[in-house]
């Protein structure tokens, strides 16, 4: 759905002659006034699935799902929504694009203030011309979607954060979008409104199947949300991978601290700690597949008086035992 290849982006003076350039942030900005936000950034995005893009603050994530809709123009590198260029795209092309195929939600919830809840979530239906009941019609059931029917008529002032967001959620889901980006939408939310967000959007894209790019600096909601992870650091890729390689493998120390107090039970399935099948184990015990979570197979394992086969396909993969459980959350 979305290929990214090559991604630049520079700020400053010959922004554009600094493309390829392997100096420090802080060199490169003693030596040429320019700031390199995003480097040579490159990655796909599959129909339907969640792709979140991790950093600190000022690692450039932010910067670069605002390129990948030219809300901030790349430096070089191309953007691809389903093989098309958007590079290339005229303004009136980009806009189209926009209204009908890609939705952003951001952090601060943009809400126009003097409108309803409806009007707020009919918006985009609105510029894209569509008719008041029918509009109103669509946004009614939206609403129901994010679960805030009987609150159409109030105003944003009259709801709470959370609510507010829901809000900016089903403006997002309206105009049926192809691709949602998501840029650190929960991050002013209080701690347990963050975690029903989370599960919202969990639940959503069960319902409706959207191909979203979710943008945060929080582990873990990025183990939480995302199909894979691509993390940032100054403006580079640093590691992307499925939730459980970035805590199983961390690429580098960067990732290695950043993970360290992530529980590796939460994460890790039992491809990451089977060991293959000797000659004095019993294989009659239970069999799990290899994508359970460990945490969801310490009852079985421990339980069991043999150990347990780890199968796909009927195709025994390794075997688990208690001693392979509990080093892991030992």
């Amino acid at each position: 759905m979305l290929d990214v290849d090559g991604l630049w982006k520079v700020f400053g003076p010959r922004a554009a002659a600094q493309v390829g350039t392997e100096l420090s942030s802080a060199e490169l900005k003693r030596r040429t006034g320019c700031v390199a936000a995003v480097r040579d950034v490159s990655f796909t995005v599959a129909p339907g699935e969640v792709f979140v893009v991790m950093g600190l603050s000022g690692s450039g994530k932010s910067t670069l799902v605002r390129c990948l809709t030219r809300l901030i123009e790349p430096t070089a590198g191309t953007v691809r929504l389903d093989g098309e260029d958007l590079g290339t795209a005229s303004p009136a092309r980009l806009r189209e694009l926009r209204r009908h195929r890609m939705a952003m939600v951001f952090q601060q919830f943009g809400l126009l203030p003097h409108r309803s809840v409806l009007d707020n979530v009919a918006f985009g239906l609105e510029i894209r011309g569509t008719a008041r009941a029918e509009r109103h019609d669509h946004a009614r059931q939206v609403i129901e979607l994010v679960g805030l029917s009987g609150f159409e008529e109030s105003l944003p002032e009259q709801l709470s954060g959370g609510m507010q967001q829901r809000v900016g959620l089903a403006r997002a889901l309206a105009v049926d979008p192809e691709v949602m980006l998501f840029d650190e939408p929960f991050s002013a939310l209080d701690p347990l409104i963050r975690r029903e967000m989370q599960n919202e959007v969990i639940r959503l894209h069960r319902v409706v199947g959207k191909t979203m790019v979710f943008i945060t600096h929080d582990l873990n909601e990025a183990l939480r949300l995302g199909d894979r992870i691509l993390l940032m650091r100054d403006g580079a890729a640093v590691q992307l991978g499925t939730p459980d390689e970035v805590v199983g493998a961390p690429a580098d120390d960067h990732v290695r601290d950043f993970v360290a107090d992530v529980p590796r039970e939460q994460v890790l399935t039992l491809r990451w700690i089977m060991r293959p099948a000797g000659p004095s184990d019993a294989l009659d015990g239970p069999s799990l597949p290899p994508e359970t979570v460990i945490r969801d197979a310490v009852h079985t394992v421990l339980s069991a008086d043999r150990p347990v086969r780890v199968e796909s396909d009927g195709s025994l993969l390794g075997v688990v035992t208690a001693a392979e459980v509990l080093e892991t959350i030992a």
